[in-house]
């Protein structure tokens, strides 16, 4: 089960699905909640504007009972936490969780990191412009920044995300995930019960550190759960950037992990 980031949809699994297919899986992408082809208009769970990690969960693990589950869940961004919470609150549905440059934890805003670390710099300036001033030209400039590894359809991927974004009402639908925290995701991450695997882009500009993330995030996890692997070079979206070397480590864990 493949669940995408914010202000994204489906297709960025392109060039991971087709060869989990071809390694003999049954894969599925969805769109998450108000992004790709998902209807609009959503509210939180708890009546809010706001779309939180807990919504995205449980919207996975819809998807996954109408398939006849129980799947492993491969997040990125905001669906790593979403997969954490999915994973702790059905553990029968959740076989395992990959979390591919997850917020599953509550970040620190680091105003030294702003001046010495230019990636941060560059990513955190146009996120947060993207957020306020509600500009898609921004949120563009941050994807631009959070692929320093550009696929060869990155240029076409664009433009067709740019339009999807276009569409009346639905940038304002994807920024509802920028209010959320990821506060119920960390919550949760002591109570998963299935193999986890964490993996950073080395040159993520939304973490200082991002491998020091991804082990505080499985220090977090039960012992002996979770896993923490690299994707040197790349940014926020290795499954874009570097899909063979993504693809690897998902074949690996679901070797190591699933019985199906």
């Amino acid at each position: 089960m493949l669940a995408h980031g914010i202000g994204d949809h489906r297709k960025v699994y392109r060039l991971v699905a087709p060869r989990l297919v071809e390694a003999g899986y049954r894969v599925a992408t969805m769109d998450i909640r108000g992004h790709g082809e998902s209807s609009m208009n959503w509210t939180s769970y708890d009546g809010g504007e706001a779309i939180s990690r807990t919504d995205v969960a449980g919207d996975i693990l819809d998807v996954i009972r109408d398939l006849g589950g129980p799947a492993v869940i491969v997040g990125h961004s905001i669906s790593g936490g979403a997969a954490t919470i999915a994973a702790a609150r059905s553990p029968k549905l959740v076989r395992g969780i990959v979390e591919l440059n997850p917020f599953t934890r509550v970040q620190s805003f680091s105003m030294g990191a702003l001046f010495t670390l230019g990636r941060y710099r560059s990513g955190q300036l146009s996120l947060i412009g993207a957020a306020i001033f509600r500009s898609l030209r921004l949120w563009m400039r941050y994807l631009d920044v959070a692929h320093p590894i550009k696929p060869a359809d990155y240029t076409v991927y664009m433009a067709e995300l740019a339009a999807k974004l276009r569409e009346p009402g639905r940038f304002a639908e994807f920024l509802k995930t920028t209010k959320s925290t990821p506060a119920d995701a960390e919550a949760q991450l002591p109570n998963i019960r299935c193999p986890a695997l964490v993996v950073m882009g080395t040159e993520d500009p939304d973490f200082v550190d991002p491998e020091a993330e991804g082990n505080a995030i499985v220090a977090l996890m039960p012992p002996g759960l979770g896993s923490v692997a690299l994707a040197p070079g790349t940014g926020h979206y290795p499954h874009a950037e570097t899909p063979d070397r993504v693809v690897e480590l998902i074949l690996k864990f679901l070797a190591e992990n699933s019985s199906e």
